[in-house]
């Protein structure tokens, strides 16, 4: 078995546990909720196997030059997925919420489906500046921090729709129906919040480590490329969120909208800035 044919296998596992999420939410079936559980850790056992094997397969190249398989928009993709299920894993041991899964799940299938079926997955040799050690370290940790910001947004979106039912509900009644399966508003402002502290030191970590590759690469540490301007709009946004929530006490709404628009910004940077801007990071399209 290739690793194409594996992460193909992780792409249906996805898309099942997001509808058994979907399912879920409808029939507040709790052995439903458990098979979605198990058919996304299935995934996610399937998708590190799948990494592994890619890299494996790196060293087939001629050359024998092998590497870790983050070299690429495809690759990134694909361990942006993986990522954001470790994540949610991570926050579903401590919080045991399954209906976060509806609303985090998405992300990872979607960027799985995108990658299996628009972007090229063939392997090539490294581009010199791509030849580092810098390289696996940079971007294991931006894209950490990455997934841990996808989950803070779907947990956000919970808590914004929720929020916003119990507004217009009677005075004091709970909300029922699907939403009652959502965890309070107070736990999904938590996981907002944690998912957030663990985002920003490895985004901070991603900075750091990707202006020492820079200097290595190309003997600057910071020359304001599109992709280095964007990574810090994204990293003051968070900064910003932490600041406002530790000094002037920013929760509920407002923290779950800077939340999203973390999210959008932390996107961009990713997508937006390989896909439509030109800079030093162009081999990353």
């Amino acid at each position: 078995m290739t690793s194409s044919q594996l992460f193909n296998i992780v792409t249906v596992s996805y898309f099942s546990s997001m509808v058994l999420f979907v399912v879920y939410l409808a029939t507040r079936s709790k052995g439903v909720s458990l098979g979605a559980n198990i058919v996304a850790y299935i995934g996610f056992l399937a998708h590190t196997a799948a990494i592994g094997l890619r890299w494996y397969e790196s060293y087939q190249l001629p050359g024998n030059v092998g590497h870790a398989p983050l070299s690429n928009l495809y690759e990134s993709v694909v361990f942006f997925a993986w990522t954001i299920l470790l994540i949610y894993i991570l926050l579903d041991f401590k919080y045991k919420q399954r209906a976060v899964g509806a609303f985090v799940i998405p992300f990872a299938f979607f960027a799985m489906i995108w990658a299996q079926l628009q972007l090229n997955s063939a392997m090539e040799p490294l581009v010199p500046a791509l030849q580092s050690n810098w390289l696996t370290y940079h971007v294991i940790t931006c894209f950490l921090g990455y997934a841990a910001f996808a989950v803070a947004c779907g947990v956000s979106i919970m808590y914004l729709i929720k929020v916003g039912k119990e507004e217009q509900s009677s005075e004091g009644s709970p909300v029922g129906g699907i939403l009652s399966l959502f965890p309070s508003t107070r736990i999904l402002d938590d996981i907002n919040y944690k998912a957030i502290m663990i985002g920003f030191p490895l985004l901070t970590l991603g900075i750091v480590t990707g202006a020492a590759w820079a200097n290595y690469a190309w003997g600057t540490y910071w020359s304001w490329d599109p992709k280095e301007t964007w990574s810090l709009i994204v990293w003051f946004i968070y900064a910003a969120f932490l600041h406002a929530r530790f000094t002037r006490g920013w929760v509920g709404r407002r923290a779950a909208w800077l939340s999203i628009i973390g999210f959008a910004a932390t996107i961009f940077c990713y997508l937006g800035v390989n896909l439509v801007l030109s800079g030093l990071h162009s081999y990353g399209g």
